[in-house]
């Protein structure tokens, strides 16, 4: 008894230090989505592991190195079992059903060699990528032989070209798309009795500049042994129902991975998320304490080796870089991820291809030699509901949807995005703007603030009319009476107060009488540069959502005292340490007082700006724009001009003085960060002294 009580004991203490080792293996509790922000915000995870198949399993021995899963019509399972030789065919839920390793070819046995594709079409007929025989097989769902199409043979295709085909699709009038290795020109296209009739999509050559130039310097002996510029081969491609070709190229940082080819081979994918489809978009991980987390590793960027096409306009890519599936609308948009690299039944070592099953998807993974059935959670399920509901013209069965997705996951800008698409259908445009605000897009925001902004107009013209024409008898008024009472501000008088309005129209005068008639005064020049970092807070916090591009909570107002007060302190005193060595005429407090007057400018236009911001769609930004250019170069030829009238210099040397002045502020830059970090140095090693002295003592 107490042998076995201390067995137990014994056990338990094991169980519990593993327990321990656990968490690093452990799934998280929660996947990730990108926001718009390019943050990594928690989401509930879409997809979960249902069923684990290996060839054990099934009784046929191990698969060996599989290097491809389709799955048909019917929702059959073929799998390209490369290692041994066969392809693997399996019912919906997993089930053998046959094992096709050879076949009666010409009244001779004949079989696989490598097969690294395989594709079932329409009719059931199996077609599979032989790939070290150089052929595609075409088989019967029984395994029958019905054709077999060796090399393609045309003037367009290298001599030296060795045909190994890879991966391959068939469409709706039997012509065959193959992904062959080293084919940089493209997918090859072959007629339904295997001839070769062209390429379909190219990806571009990418090189830097720094390679052009050496290459073109260099004789005929070092240009033959330098790389050649050749483009990405694609590794694996997919057919929608349509019959559009998705194809993914394995290039590491690639800018565009997946690409959706018509039949001009033309690349129509649409890109009108917050980021191109492209996988991994930060590489920071959600919270530092859960680094050790497989699923929220982010080293490098996504590199796609498999896509699948879906319903609704979906399609799902597989990254090979950190074995995630990123699931993506028609538009572009990120729907969800799944995956992580880890033994867990959610992880894998190395996935290779993906295939759906419905709303289900399967993923082969070549290194563990398993297949994974993966089912959608209610939070996966929803998102589908939705887009497949938005996708048929259904409003209110999408809004449904994205509504319950926002109570499992209210970080997610594409529900309320889909939500202000269906509100936006139901003509409730203002509710629609909001969602959209929500969801930070803009080019629906400014389509349900068009109507929004008509619906208001022509709802309340009359009274927008009576206050717009009492708003200017006003401003008559206060005109009158201004020229009329010529009012003092009380700390200087109204020829001083003026003279900063009279140099905006006139600057040659005006800052001639702010030097040689005193009419400048150093706290005017002060006060407009106060009223600047007011206006441009009250701009960063109020302008119209379609212009304003800042993040809420990170808006801070003591930037603007670095971002304006900090530059003009710098630029004046730069200015008048340069312009004394080169007999300048200004002195200090008549810079200060032309850099101020010089921002009046902006004062007058950013402050307008902020409501005409808020009555403009994304179409009338243009012009929001072209204000703000106009105020910059209005500021920009007061301060040449002023600095001109104040230095008394030539225009080719006040041009030269602001380069130059620029110059002395860049070197001051440099040399407060450089003594900002001698002297963190120096208090690092007092601290690490002292430390050491107590230490010791």
């Amino acid at each position: 008894m107490a042998s076995a009580r201390s067995i137990a004991r014994i056990i338990g203490l094991i169980c519990f230090l593993f327990g321990f080792c656990a968490p690093a293996y452990a799934l998280p509790d929660h996947g990730y989505n990108y926001s718009y922000w390019g943050e990594a915000e928690p989401a509930p995870y879409p997809y979960l592991a249902e069923k684990k198949i290996t060839g054990t399993s099934l009784g046929i021995g191990h698969f060996n190195v599989p290097q491809d899963v389709f799955a048909a019509g019917d929702r059959r399972i073929y799998i390209a079992d490369t290692g041994n030789n066969r392809i693997v065919c399996l019912d919906e839920s997993g089930h053998l059903i046959r094992v096709i390793d050879g076949f009666d070819y010409g009244g001779r046995s004949d079989g696989f060699n490598k097969p690294y594709g395989v594709y079932v079409d329409a009719r059931n007929d199996i077609y599979v990528a032989d790939t070290f025989n150089g052929r595609i097989v075409k088989l019967s769902n029984e395994g029958t032989f019905i054709a077999a199409f060796g090399p393609p043979e045309s003037n367009i295709i290298p001599q030296d070209f060795q045909y190994f085909p890879l991966k391959l699709n068939v469409d709706r009038t039997n012509r065959i798309y193959v992904v062959a290795q080293g084919a940089y020109e493209g997918i090859m296209e072959l007629d339904a009795g295997g001839s070769f009739k062209g390429y379909v999509g190219t990806n571009k050559v990418r090189f830097s500049p720094a390679d052009l130039l050496w290459k073109r310097i260099s004789t005929r002996e070092q240009t033959e042994q330098m790389e050649l510029f050749l483009p990405v081969e694609f590794s694996n491609l997919d057919l929608d129902e349509r019959g559009f070709i998705y194809a993914v190229s394995s290039e590491i940082n690639a800018s565009t991975p997946i690409k959706r080819f018509n039949p001009a081979g033309e690349d129509i994918l649409r890109r009108e998320g917050y980021f191109d489809p492209r996988g991994d978009v930060s590489v920071i991980p959600l919270d530092a304490s859960q680094t050790d987390a497989p699923a929220l590793r982010n080293e490098g960027s996504s590199r796609f080796i498999d896509i699948v096409t879906d319903e609704g306009g979906m399609y799902s890519g597989l990254d090979s870089k950190r074995n995630r599936i990123f699931t993506y609308d028609r538009d572009g948009n990120l729907l969800y991820q799944f995956g992580g690299v880890g033994t867990h039944e959610n992880y894998f070592q190395k996935p290779i291809a993906i295939a759906m099953l419905g709303d289900r998807m399967a993923v082969l993974d070549n290194e563990m030699n398993r297949l994974t059935i993966f089912a959608p959670t209610r939070y996966g399920a929803l998102i589908r509901e939705a887009i497949k509901a938005n996708f048929n013209g259904r409003a209110e069965e999408a809004a449904a949807a994205w509504e319950e997705v926002l109570r499992l996951n209210a970080n997610f800008d594409i529900a309320y995005i889909g939500m202000g698409k269906a509100h936006l259908k139901q003509n409730e445009n203002k509710l629609a703007m909001s969602y959209f605000e929500n969801g930070n897009n803009r080019k629906y925001y400014s389509e349900a603030f068009k109507r929004y902004r008509s619906e208001v107009v022509w709802n309340h013209f009359g009274t927008i009319m009576m206050v717009g024409l009492g708003a200017a008898a006003l401003a008559i008024a206060g005109r009158v009476y201004w020229a009329r009472r010529r009012p003092q501000l009380y700390f200087v008088d109204a020829g001083v107060a003026r003279a900063p309005f009279y140099t905006l129209f006139r600057p040659f005068s005006g800052f001639w009488e702010l030097k040689y008639e005193g009419k400048g005064r150093v706290k005017i020049a002060l006060f407009i540069v106060l009223a600047l970092i007011v206006t441009m807070i009250l701009k960063r916090q109020y302008a119209g959502f379609v212009v304003n591009f800042n993040k809420p909570d990170e808006l801070n107002s003591m930037d603007e005292l670095i971002y304006i007060v900090m530059p003009f302190l710098l630029f004046c005193v730069s200015n008048w340490s340069l312009t004394t060595l080169m007999d300048g005429e200004g002195k200090f407090r008549e810079i200060v007082m032309t850099v101020g007057y010089a921002m009046l400018p902006l004062v007058l236009v950013y402050a307008p700006q902020i409501a005409f911001s808020n009555m403009i769609t994304l179409d009338e930004a243009p012009f929001y724009y072209l204000i703000e250019t106009i105020a910059a170069i209005w500021f920009l030829w007061l301060l040449f001009v002023g600095l001109m009238t104040v230095h008394q210099y030539s225009i080719f040397k006040t041009a030269l003085t602001l380069l130059l002045t620029l110059v002395v502020m860049a070197f001051v830059v440099f040399l407060g960060i450089l003594i900002f970090s001698l002297l963190q140095q120096m208090t690092a090693f007092i601290i690490s002294v002292a430390t050491e002295i107590r230490a010791r003592l």
